[in-house]
This record gives C-alpha cells, sequence and structure tokens, in this order.
C-alpha cells in the first residue's frame, strides 16, 4: 500500500474528518470503528470494519472455542 499524507484540523467541538483519501483507500463507510492508539507522542489511528451478523453466521455451529470466535469476530479476522 502506497504511503498518504494528508491532515486535518481538531474542530472546537472536539471532532475531525477522516480524509477522503484514506477512507476510500481503506473502504472505510459510516460504521466502521476507528481505535485510537496512543504510544508516547504518537498517536495511532486503526480501523475495524463494522461485525455483522453475515460476518458470524456459522461460527458457533462448526464448534470450536467461543471465546477465540467473539475474538476473531471483533477483530474481524477469520
Amino acid at each position: 500500500m502506497s504511503t498518504i499524507m494528508s491532515e486535518t484540523k481538531l474542530s472546537k467541538g472536539n471532532s475531525t474528518i477522516l480524509p477522503a483519501a484514506i477512507r476510500n483507500a481503506l473502504n472505510l463507510e459510516p460504521g466502521d470503528i476507528l481505535e485510537w492508539r496512543m504510544d508516547g507522542e504518537t498517536i495511532r489511528v486503526v480501523p475495524r470494519k463494522r461485525v455483522m451478523l453475515d460476518n458470524i453466521i456459522g461460527m458457533i455451529s462448526h464448534g470450536g472455542d467461543a471465546v477465540e470466535s467473539k475474538k476473531k469476530a471483533q477483530t474481524g479476522r477469520q
């Protein structure tokens, strides 16, 4: 993936806009989750897709570890 540089301004209400170039490159949609991670002075924003019913159907029916299945569903991993 190529590097996309962009900047936004923090509003008076402490909101910011996710730049369209980044939103489009990651195919993000309203309702997707952005995890904000801080390490010292560095902030990373990591996207997570919403978990939809279609994403989890069948995970429980085949057995396995329910806790691990929940973690996979929450992180979007399969």
